[in-house]
C-alpha cells in the first residue's frame, strides 16, 4: 500500500485527476470502499498536508487534493452509506470572517476521510450559537483568518457554556498558528494546525462523545 500511497500522492499533487481516479479504482479491486478510504485516501491527504507544512506544495494543491478525494469518496460512500463513520453531530463554520478557503479544505478532507458534517458557511456569534443548539451539535469546528474573528471564539464558547451545551470546540486558522496558546485563552477544546490534524482530533473525541 505504501507504493500506492506514493503514486496517489504524486497524482494529487500534480492535479492529475484521471491518474488519481485510476489508482483509486485499482485499489478498490483488492479492498472494500471503506478500506480504501482509510488505507489510501486518508494517509495520502496527511502526506499532502505535511508537504504543505514543509513548503514543498502550494495551498492550492492541498485544496484540490481534498476536493478530488471528496469526489472519489462520495462515489463509493454516499451520505447514507452505513460505512461512513459513526461520529457525533458535527459542523464547520467561518466565524465573522470572509476567507473561506481554510474551511473548505478542512471540510473536504473530513468528508474524504469518511465523516459527515454540516457546512454552516459564514456566521456571526449569536447566529452560530443558535444554530449549534438547534442542531444539537457535539463538535463545532471554527475557522478564522484574522485576529478579531479569533477573539470572538471566546464569546461563542462562553455562550455555549452558559447554557450547558455539551459541545467540543475545535479551532484553526492563522491567529492560532501565530499564538499557540490562544485557543486555550478563548475557551476552545483544541486547535488543529492542519486539516489532517483536525481529522485526528475529532477521531480522538469520538469515543467519549458517542
Amino acid at each position: 500500500m505504501d507504493q500506492q500511497i506514493a503514486q496517489f500522492q504524486e497524482a494529487l499533487e500534480s492535479l492529475d485527476k484521471l491518474r488519481a481516479d485510476a489508482l483509486f479504482r485499482e485499489a478498490l479491486k483488492e479492498n472494500t470502499p471503506i478500506q480504501v478510504v482509510e488505507r489510501l485516501v486518508v494517509p495520502t491527504l496527511v502526506r499532502v498536508g505535511q508537504a504543505w507544512h514543509d513548503g514543498t506544495v502550494a495551498l492550492s494543491q492541498v485544496y484540490m487534493s481534498g476536493r478530488f478525494c471528496e469526489e472519489l469518496v462520495e462515489r463509493v460512500l454516499p451520505p447514507s452509506d452505513p460505512d461512513r463513520k459513526h461520529q457525533p453531530r458535527s459542523a464547520i463554520v467561518v466565524l465573522s470572517d470572509y476567507h473561506m478557503l481554510g474551511k473548505r479544505i478542512v471540510y473536504s478532507v473530513m468528508r474524504a476521510s469518511g465523516f459527515e458534517l454540516f457546512d454552516y458557511g459564514r456566521m456571526d456569534v449569536d447566529e452560530l450559537v443558535e444554530r449549534v443548539l438547534a442542531d444539537k451539535l457535539r463538535v463545532l469546528m471554527i475557522s478564522v483568518l484574522i485576529l478579531p474573528s479569533a477573539l470572538k471564539v471566546r464569546d461563542v464558547c462562553a455562550k455555549l457554556k452558559a447554557v450547558g451545551a455539551p459541545v467540543k470546540v475545535l479551532v484553526g486558522g492563522a491567529p492560532f498558528l501565530f499564538d499557540e496558546q490562544m485557543w486555550r485563552e478563548v475557551g476552545a477544546d483544541a486547535m488543529g494546525s492542519s486539516a489532517a490534524e483536525a481529522v485526528s482530533i475529532v477521531e480522538g473525541w469520538m469515543g467519549e462523545l458517542q
